[in-house]
Order: structure tokens, then C-alpha cells, then sequence
């Protein structure tokens, strides 16, 4: 067991006053919101014991589901003219909040309100909004959102199930070809849904015309399956098992033509169809750019379970104490142990760097979806990059979330393994973060790919043959603008001119550092592709070269997208007008780039970045961070504004710190 660090200077003064600044801060654009969640007397009321059977538990759910949507819960995001407020930024961090409920029923509400809601509000016409979505918002169409087939997750584009137009009856046929086509993991279908959009590969007058959407009746009013539709349940799941997942499959369904969801395409009585977008790839990845509100709501979820699982952590190693320190009879508290701070405090530094990230992703969402919603006109190049940004955020934030949950647990000891410290059913609960809303691995891709100079207005999936040609197309002598870490490091270093260059918190330098990174990882991707664009080379030839490159395309992704968290960070300071608030956000964020700096530094010293020297200077820093921030690691997790009755487990809310009280009087009281 190491001995504890030592005693530190407290440079800050976290007082009631600072910690409010931090929140304010954190609470971002919309704090007034978050306060009014906060405000729910109720939420405690909301946990679920994970104990409960599956179909008590869906139940349970169902019936806070249908007290939120009772409450107008569910207004935020939808239009103005069917009853909501039009607050799609809103939305989202309504819903980041129930995480700190119980993520079954957060998931549950994503999937009625910002899926399959979300899927008629993006991709319908303003006659079916007014159709459908009042009834979507009070809960009296429960709905499903209909995309993974059983063969085809990720690649959306390639899904089986056909809806063919039949012009003498003005309805669309909807079939599941093959036992792959059918409709899996849909939240909804097992139990409460009675409607699905259904993602299909559209087909009229012997044409097809790529993925659309259809909405498709699954049950009555009474609750009984429908005539060809088939769903069978997805059974038991290693968590979230208040969500009642189902497999759908439809065997000759006819559905009105007027249930297609036809913003971006759509059909004539006489089977004609027009499009505004001419290129199916483009309209495709229109359709899926205009659902990318579900993949920002998945990223605040896990930085909200993060905070929650960090909460009860860091507040349970205030409490808990083991083993007297030498030469005292006090036993130290495990807090103090520098083992400990590491095990959770640059974890911590990473949620308040992604918690920043995430507040400009939404900000970024909203601000795009409500000028499109408006009739207004979208930048193309912003669209873009809202979608990468989503991709690269939510990959970032849900294996944050899978990682810190489990270090938090194992920081809990015995005690964090015990269902009512709730810390096992969030890791449980946000396994499934990592590949839902697209599998991490494959959303880094796509971040990667938008790195490469120049866009296509027709491109295909990166593991096909027409990505690979698109990207040796591209691949010349220029790379994409770089992330403003550059802009970042000369204004910092203007800033601050004269400080010492071997301080490794010189924030320019940390700055410059992955900057460098990212560029020479970029470059030589850019090197290792170059050979599949030569003349004459077999497209087999072409796909290994790719395909042989895909770790280095990996890494040039997480490179670029740290450099967008740490530049996120420094804003997010900026904004904070609190000056020990401020000076407290600073040196976190030196733990954040330092940590980083640290995890990679194999790949600084290969590459001559940094000489042993500095690597060994900057673990030693880390170290000193976590001394110097360990007397207000409380103040930091009660800036995350979790109300006191929401923690809901016992070793974060005082009883460990009685179980020690008593422990110590009792020993008092033997002597």
C-alpha cells in the first residue's frame, strides 16, 4: 500500500459561491433547464430495483414514462405548431438528465421521443407532424424506431427490407425477405409499441430509390400484433432491462402511401417518384445527418452516468478510511492515498473536458436543426461537421463511460459491487453505449474520413470499394484544415509570452504537443493511402491498402478528436467569470492534457516529440496535480449539480461516514 501525499497548499478558495460557479459553467446555454429538472421532487422516486423481474421492471418504467409525458416532459424538441416548444437543444439535455434517474427509463424516452418521434419530425411533411405527433409527445402513440437489422447494423445504407409500391391500391408492400432483414434490438417493439418507423430500401415501378423510412402499424388498440407482423422478444439483457427490445419482421404489411416519411423523397399516386436531392448516396446521408440528434443524446448520457458513478466515488473515498499512517493511530482516508487520486481524479479532469465538448455539440445541433427547421439554409461544410463531431464525441464519451464507471466500482471496493450503490447497474446499463447509435470503431471511421481533404457529393461506406477510391482520389499533397489547436497554441502563447518552455503546464505548450500529434498522424495516413491511387492498381489491391491502414486511420481520428475536447476546455475557461471558479477550471485542465500527454507518451518519445526527460516531468506533474487537487475533489463532483436525492446510493450519502463514526467511538470507548 503506498503512503499517502503529502499535505498540499489550497490554492482555491471552493467555497458555496465557487461551486455555483462551476456549475453555472458547466450547465452551459441551457443551466436555467437543467435547474428546472433539478427542481423535480420526484426523481428519487424514479430508481428502479435492478432486482426486479423483467416485466415488472418494463412496467415500472412504462408508468414513469407516462408521468413524464403527463407532465410535458417530452415538449423541448418538438415544433411550436403541433404543441412543443421548438427547443431542440432543449431536448437533449432534458434527457441527459434523467440519467442521473434510471437509464432505462432515459432510454425508453429517447427511443418514444427522440427516435422514432424524432425520425417524423425530421424525415415527415407538415401534414403528418400534426397527425402524429401530438400523440408521440403525450404518449398515446408509443412508437419504435426501426433501422438495425439483424445483418446489417452499422451499414444502414444496405438494409434488406424492401417496401414496394403498388399502384392499384396507392400502398406500399412492406417485407422482410430473409431472416438477416429482420428488424433487431428495437426499443419498443416487445411490449409497448403500436407503430415503427421502418427503415426499407424503397421500391416503385420496378425502380429502387435507396433507404427511406415508412411508418408501419404493429399493434391495435387493444394491444394485439397485427396481421403480418411478426415480433418476438429480445428476452433478458445484461442491463437496461427496463427497455422492452424486440426483433420485428413483416411479411406482406400494406401501409398507405401517405405513410412515408417523405421529406426527402417521395411517391405519386401513379408510383413516380421525385426527390429534391438527385444523388441516392447524398440523399442518404441527408436523411442520416438530419437524425443526428439521437447520437448527441447518447454522448450527454454518458457523460451524465460519468458524473453519477464519479459522484458516488469520490464521496465514498472521502468517507472511507484503512490503515493508520505510521506512527499515528488515525487511519488514513483513501482519498489521500495517491493510488486512489489517480485511479480517479484524471477521470474526473476527462468528464469536465468532455462535459465542455458535449455542451458546443449541442449548441452546434441546435442551432443547425432549428434553421433548417425554420426553411432556413444550412452550410453544408457546418453539416458535416456537426455530423463528425457527433460521431467523434459520442465514441469518446461512452468508452469514457464504460472505463470510469468500472474504475469508480473498483474504487468502491466490496461496497461499490452492492446493487443500492447503483454503480454495477450503470455499468451494466451504458455497456451497450458503445456500439448503439453507431458502433464506436466505425463512428471513428467516419471522423477520420472527414479529415481527408475535400468532400464528394456522392460517397459510399468505408468498407466498401467506393470509399477506398474516394479517399485515393483525395489522398494528394493536402490534408483538411486543421482543428483551431493551432489558432489555439499562438493565442495562448500571446497570452502568456514569457513562460518558462519546460513547464509542461505551459498551456501552449500542451497545445502545440497534440497538435503535432495530429498532424504528423495525419500525414501519414495521407502516406500510407497515397499508393492506392496509382495508376493501373486492381481494386483488390486498392481495399487491402485501405484496409491496412485502418489502425493508423483510428488513431489520426482520436488524435484530431482530443485536440477538439482540450480546445472546447480552454473555451469553456474562458466563459467562466468566477476567478477562483476559473483558476480551479484551470488546473483540471492541466490534469486533462497532462494525462493525455501521459497515456500516449510511447508515441511522443517514438517520435521524438518529448525526451525521457519531459515524459518523466510530465508523470511527475500528474502526480502533483492530483495532490493539489484532491481537497476540493468534492467541491469538483458537486459542481456536476446532482441533487442530493437523486445519488440515491447509501455510501455516497453519509452512511459510510457514520459506519467510521462509530467505528472510531467505539475503539475510543475499548481504550
Amino acid at each position: 500500500m503506498n503512503t499517502p501525499t503529502p499535505a498540499v497548499t489550497d490554492q482555491y478558495d471552493t467555497t458555496d459561491a465557487t461551486v455555483a460557479a462551476l456549475q453555472r459553467t458547466l450547465d452551459g446555454r441551457w443551466h436555467a433547464l437543467r435547474d428546472e429538472v433539478r427542481g423535480r421532487d420526484d426523481v428519487a422516486q424514479l430508481h428502479v430495483d435492478p432486482a426486479t423481474d423483467v416485466e415488472s421492471y418494463r412496467a415500472a418504467v412504462w408508468q414513469m414514462l407516462a408521468r413524464l409525458a403527463a407532465e410535458g416532459h417530452a415538449v423541448h424538441g418538438f415544433p411550436t405548431a403541433v404543441g412543443g416548444r421548438g427547443d431542440i437543444g432543449g431536448s437533449v439535455v432534458s434527457f441527459e438528465m434523467l440519467a442521473y434517474a434510471d437509464l432505462s427509463l432515459q432510454v425508453k424516452s429517447g427511443v418514444q421521443w427522440g427516435l422514432f418521434g424524432g425520425a417524423i419530425q425530421a424525415l415527415g411533411n407538415a401534414e403528418q407532424h400534426a397527425r402524429y405527433l401530438p400523440g408521440v409527445m403525450d404518449l398515446t402513440l408509443p412508437g419504435c424506431f426501426a433501422m438495425t437489422e439483424t445483418g446489417h447494423g452499422s451499414d444502414v445504407q444496405s438494409v434488406h427490407t424492401t417496401a414496394t409500391y403498388d399502384a392499384e391500391t396507392g400502398e406500399f408492400v412492406v417485407d422482410t425477405p430473409t431472416e438477416s432483414a429482420k428488424k433487431d434490438y428495437i426499443g419498443n417493439a416487445a411490449r409497448d409499441g403500436r407503430m415503427a418507423a421502418v427503415f426499407v430500401q424503397l421500391y416503385s415501378l420496378g425502380e429502387r430509390h435507396g433507404v427511406h423510412a415508412v411508418l408501419v402499424p404493429l399493434r391495435g388498440d387493444d394491444g394485439a400484433v397485427l396481421p403480418g407482423v411478426e415480433i418476438v422478444d429480445d428476452g433478458h439483457k445484461e442491463g437496461l432491462n427496463g427497455v422492452d427490445n424486440g426483433r420485428l419482421a413483416f411479411h406482406g404489411v400494406r401501409v398507405p402511401r401517405e405513410n412515408l416519411l417523405d421529406r426527402y423523397g417521395t411517391v405519386a399516386p401513379d408510383g413516380t417518384y421525385s426527390s429534391s436531392i438527385e444523388s441516392e448516396n447524398r440523399r442518404f446521408f441527408t436523411m442520416l445527418g438530419a437524425l443526428v440528434r439521437g447520437r448527441v443524446s447518447v454522448s450527454g448520457s454518458a457523460v451524465g452516468a460519468a458524473s453519477l458513478a464519479q459522484t458516488i466515488a469520490v464521496r465514498y473515498g472521502e468517507a472511507r478510511r484503512q490503515f493508520a499512517a505510521p506512527g499515528g493511530d488515525e487511519e488514513i482516508t483513501v482519498l489521500d492515498y495517491l493510488a486512489h487520486q489517480r485511479k480517479l481524479l484524471p477521470g474526473l479532469a476527462r468528464t469536465y473536458a468532455l462535459r465542455f465538448a458535449q455542451n458546443e455539440l449541442v449548441e452546434m445541433l441546435h442551432d443547425i436543426q432549428t434553421t433548417r427547421e425554420a426553411g432556413g439554409d444550412v452550410d453544408e461544410k457546418r453539416q458535416r461537421e456537426l455530423e463528425s463531431r457527433a460521431a467523434g464525441t459520442k465514441a469518446l464519451t461512452t468508452w469514457h463511460a464504460t472505463a470510469t464507471i468500472q474504475a469508480c466500482r473498483e474504487a468502491c471496493g466490496g461496497q461499490g459491487y452492492l446493487s443500492e450503490n447503483r454503480l454495477g447497474q450503470l455499468r451494466a446499463d451504458t455497456d451497450v453505449f458503445t456500439t448503439f447509435e453507431g458502433d464506436n470503431t466505425v463512428l471513428l471511421q467516419l471522423v477520420a474520413k472527414g479529415l481527408i481533404s475535400g468532400y464528394a457529393d456522392d460517397f459510399g461506406h468505408l468498407d466498401t470499394l467506393g470509399t477506398v477510391r474516394f479517399v485515393a482520389d483525395q489522398v494528394l499533397d493536402t490534408v483538411a484544415e486543421r482543428t483551431s489547436l493551432r489558432q489555439l497554441a499562438e493565442r495562448l502563447r500571446a497570452v502568456a509570452p514569457g513562460r518558462d518552455s519546460d513547464d509542461v503546464r505551459d498551456r501552449s505548450w500542451q497545445v502545440k504537443l497534440l497538435d503535432d500529434r495530429e498532424e504528423h498522424t495525419l500525414d501519414g495516413l495521407v502516406r500510407r493511402l497515397r499508393p492506392a491511387r496509382e495508376n493501373g492498381i486492381s481494386p483488390e489491391r486498392q481495399f487491402a491498402i485501405f484496409n491496412g491502414a485502418q489502425d493508423h486511420l483510428l488513431r489520426a481520428a482520436r488524435a484530431h478528436l482530443d485536440g477538439l475536447v482540450l480546445d472546447a476546455f480552454v473555451r469553456g475557461i474562458d466563459a467562466c467569470a468566477d476567478p477562483s471558479a476559473r483558476a480551479l477550471l484551470g488546473t483540471v485542465c492541466d490534469l486533462y492534457a497532462l494525462s493525455l500527454i501521459e497515456e500516449d507518451k510511447g508515441w511522443f518519445l517514438e517520435h521524438g516529440r518529448i525526451s525521457a526527460t519531459r515524459s518523466k516531468a510530465v508523470t511527475a506533474e500528474v502526480n502533483r496535480l492530483c495532490g493539489e487537487l484532491r481537497p476540493h475533489a468534492r467541491a469538483l463532483v458537486d459542481a456536476f449539480g446532482i441533487p442530493e436525492a437523486w445519488i440515491g446510493a447509501p455510501i455516497a450519502t453519509g452512511a459510510e461516514q457514520r459506519r467510521q463514526d462509530e467505528a472510531r467511538a467505539h475503539a475510543a470507548s475499548v481504550a
